[in-house]
């Protein structure tokens, strides 16, 4: 799946045309490299995306199409919040 669609599906980012902004500012990287808005992620990527002056690891635990709103976090870890 794509990041940026990854991102709106785990309810990270509310819209997917703002983690497409985001990543394409290179705010978003996985495993250490930055990431393209379709750049595919998949199980264990670990993933930082940074939000103003903090950022936020995360790692992926699965891949969903739909997900509601309760099952989002079931999606991710998270790793550390840095704000």
């Amino acid at each position: 799946m794509r990041i940026d669609k990854f991102l709106k599906v785990s309810r990270i980012i509310k819209r997917r045309t703002v983690a497409s902004e985001m990543t394409q500012a290179g705010r978003v990287v996985i495993n250490g490299v930055k990431a393209k808005p379709a750049t595919n992620v998949k199980p264990g990527d670990i993933v930082e995306i940074g939000f103003g002056q903090g950022k936020t690891r995360i790692r992926v635990k699965e891949i969903r199409q739909t997900v509601r709103k309760e099952e989002a976090i079931l999606l991710y870890d998270l790793l550390s919040d840095d704000d």
